[in-house]
């Protein structure tokens, strides 16, 4: 009896392990109905017989290797995984791996395939039925070590103990993202909530306030939902606005007025002497803002968490939004960058104080509590406007780019703190922040309800003059929407013709097919070939009378983002948008 018929037979008897995990996944991924993904793993839920199986496979699932709230990672990057599978396939890594990997167009698919292939790769493994522990062990040694040699010896060992699609679905949950399965958080607390018959809601709002997908399932299981509780310091999911043109708005005048800053979204938990800072996608980044942990240190302040926003703030001017991020990913910033771009955190609500969550207050109750806590601390807060037709919302918007601000967000006075939803509640009012016209460089395939089209695009400006390249085109951003399914058939008739290469779910194209995007800003990325990245592309038009001669050149890329460093902004000290 070989060795894969031994792990088929333990397979016959029901039992809960990591490659049955993985299995589950697997057609979870395969499945196209949401509904469908969303029974598999109900039923598999309910079937797990301990709450620890239980914990770790919601976990795993949606959140990866660690929970969001542990602030762990593992630090194995794609490359170490390709590098270590090319060595345990015994195969070269350049000549054989990394075209396999284009073929498929993912590292995870191709350690796969070769695992299940290379006769070196099978002599080497004999599966041995890891438990969900084992696995969450292993990922906590690969978290201890540092050292790539370190890493490599822990996941050899691993994968000679695991069959090819455990070994996949094991590197994709190191990389702390989404499994790719078109299975994100929301579908794994469906998934709670139907598995354990609980309330979508109750579900949701358990996740959200103890930041644990693994407690939160248990917790349903043993109808202790009421029992979760909020833990300070650990992030909690922002609330979200919608575009005010995809929302039909019937009373405006039940809306306030706020400038939408031109920085970064951020979430303080304060204590006393302890502050800490997380991003919009739940990353802890007190480190990189050591003066304002001082400003909140200074202010003794007691348990309080504040929804607001991070600026670039010198001589009572809000600086771009580009400057910001000469600071962002610095862990310790130096002296000289602290004085040559100050920061500011500027609250506009509040969903901690006196000791509890106030998420289910509305809008003026934490309005006010939120104001009487600026007045006793001296905390900058934003500036509310009372609006009751569109002639107030055209005044302040324009009053709001003035300041350089991107727009106006308007919040109905009656919401209640939606954290993870995006609702008619808060609504924003933006302009792109410019557009150019592009050349369609690569076709991705769709998921979900896009399957079986090429509905995503890697989208390119023209460098043919530009004496820094050798290329003809360098790609600027992506775009995965703005277009009708009409459209997107012409799209796709179009891409077929163009095709002169694949790689796996991406085609390469002929530079020919012309498109017109719009976007909120343009950012400096030294990672790509451009040098420059743009904020939310999205496809304006399709521009079937134009040629790739007429795409907008990277030189007009650059000289924007001059211009928009360079733009004039209204201070403070006039018609302020915030208040100390």
């Amino acid at each position: 009896m070989n060795k894969t018929q031994n792990h088929s037979d333990a397979m016959n008897a029901e039992n809960f392990n990591f490659y049955t995990l993985c299995k589950v996944i697997q057609t979870i991924r395969q499945t196209r109905s949401t509904n469908g993904k969303i029974q598999a793993f109900a039923e598999y839920l309910r079937r797990l017989p301990s709450d620890r199986d239980l914990h770790l496979a919601a976990q795993f699932t949606a959140e990866g290797a660690f929970e969001e709230v542990s602030g762990k990672r593992a630090s194995v990057g794609s490359r170490t995984s390709a590098l270590a599978a090319a060595k345990f396939c015994e195969i070269d890594y350049d000549l054989v791996f990394k075209p396999c990997r284009t073929a498929t167009g993912s590292s995870s698919e191709t350690i796969e395939r070769l695992m299940n292939n290379i006769p070196e790769a099978i002599e080497k493994r004999v599966p041995g039925n890891l438990t969900l522990e084992q696995v969450d062990e292993i990922f906590d040694q690969l978290y201890a070590v540092s050292s790539r040699a370190d890493k490599e010896k822990i996941l050899w060992e691993t994968w000679s103990r695991m069959t090819p699609v455990e070994i996949k679905y094991f590197i994709r949950m190191l990389s702390q993202g989404s499994l790719r399965i078109g299975f994100e958080t929301r579908s794994v607390v469906a998934a709670i909530a139907k598995a354990f018959k609980k309330k979508r809601e109750d579900v949701r709002y358990a996740h959200m306030i103890t930041g644990s997908i693994g407690k939160t399932a248990v917790l349903a299981k043993h109808n202790q939902l009421d029992e979760a509780r909020f833990k300070l310091f650990h992030p909690l999911s922002f609330m979200l606005a919608s575009p005010i043109e995809s929302r039909s708005v019937d009373h405006i005048e039940q809306y306030v007025a706020e400038e939408k800053f031109d920085g970064m979204r951020a979430q303080v938990h304060v204590k006393e002497n302890t502050v800490q800072i997380f991003s919009r996608d739940l990353n802890d980044i007190t480190r990189s803002f050591p003066e304002i942990v001082s400003f909140f240190i200074e202010r003794k302040m007691p348990a309080t968490v504040f929804d607001g926003e991070i600026c670039v703030y010198k001589d009572d001017t809000i600086l771009p939004f580009q400057l910001l991020q000469k600071r962002m990913g610095i862990k310790k910033p130096g002296k000289k960058i602290l004085e040559k771009y100050p920061v500011l955190f500027i609250a506009y609500d509040l969903l901690f104080t006196d000791g509890k969550p106030i998420f289910d207050l509305k809008l003026p109750g934490r309005r006010k509590l939120l104001e009487k806590l600026s007045k006793k601390h001296r905390l900058p807060t934003s500036v509310q406007f009372e609006i009751s037709g569109n002639d107030d919302i055209e005044y302040l918007f324009n009053r709001a780019l003035r300041h350089g601000n991107e727009g106006l967000m308007l919040k109905h006075k009656e919401s209640k703190y939606e954290y993870g939803q995006r609702r008619k509640s808060w609504l924003k009012v933006k302009k792109p922040g410019g557009s150019f016209d592009t050349v369609v460089m690569y076709a991705h395939a769709g998921s979900g309800k896009r399957g079986g089209t090429y509905s995503d695009f890697t989208l390119g400006i023209s460098v043919k003059e530009d004496e820094r390249y050798e290329e003809e085109f360098i790609p600027i951003g992506k775009a995965y929407g703005g277009y009708t399914d009409e459209e997107l058939k012409k799209i796709n008739q179009r891409v077929k013709e163009l095709t002169v290469e694949r790689y796996g779910p991406t085609l390469g194209l002929i530079p020919k097919l012309v498109v017109e995007i719009e976007f909120d800003d343009i950012q400096v990325n030294r990672r790509t070939k451009a040098g420059y990245t743009l904020r939310l592309p999205r496809l304006k038009a399709i521009r079937w009378d134009l040629g790739p001669e007429d795409v907008d050149t990277l030189k007009t890329v650059e000289k924007m983002y001059q211009e928009k460093l360079q733009q004039e902004r209204l201070t403070q000290d006039k018609n302020p948008s915030f208040e100390f």
